[in-house]
């Protein structure tokens, strides 16, 4: 139920972001969600790719610094009050989220939510158990 993310640490200039995706894409990288945040010095770009190992294995080689994290996806309802029904159940298990972002899928039915959690294992017991869709890597990897 954890699907792997690499965070990638870019310093925060011109042309670092598009080097990460040449060198993604010049490994036939497919990139399916990603995120950035930055500050003053530096960024995170976190990113869930098709092939999270050679992704790794690209980017240490081209002299970026990555590391890897487990993450939670869910599918949930593209409508007003989706995301806070997932966050209300969240909230009544008293468990954290660190951090998340989120994309539709090309159908616009249902939107993806990529979470970080305090407690991963029992987040995603918690979602579960109340009927919430919690995708798999693999099929995740290849939407």
């Amino acid at each position: 139920m954890r699907v792997e993310q690499i965070s990638v640490f870019l310093e925060n200039k011109a042309g670092r972001l598009a080097e990460v995706t040449r060198v993604l894409a010049e490994a036939g990288i497919n990139i399916r969600a990603l995120s950035l945040a930055d500050t003053s010095d530096f960024g995170i770009l976190r990113l869930i790719v098709n092939d999270t190992e050679k992704a790794k294995r690209v980017l240490k080689e081209n002299g970026f610094t990555v590391g890897k994290t487990n993450v939670v996806a869910v599918e949930v309802e593209d409508r007003p009050g989706g995301l806070y029904k997932i966050l209300e159940i969240l909230r009544k298990a008293n468990i954290n989220v660190e951090y998340m972002y989120a994309f539709v899928q090309q159908s616009g039915d249902n939107a993806v939510l990529i979470f970080r959690f305090d407690n991963t294992d029992e987040a995603i017991k918690t979602l579960l158990e109340n009927n919430v869709k919690v995708i798999e890597g693999q099929k995740l990897y290849s939407m």
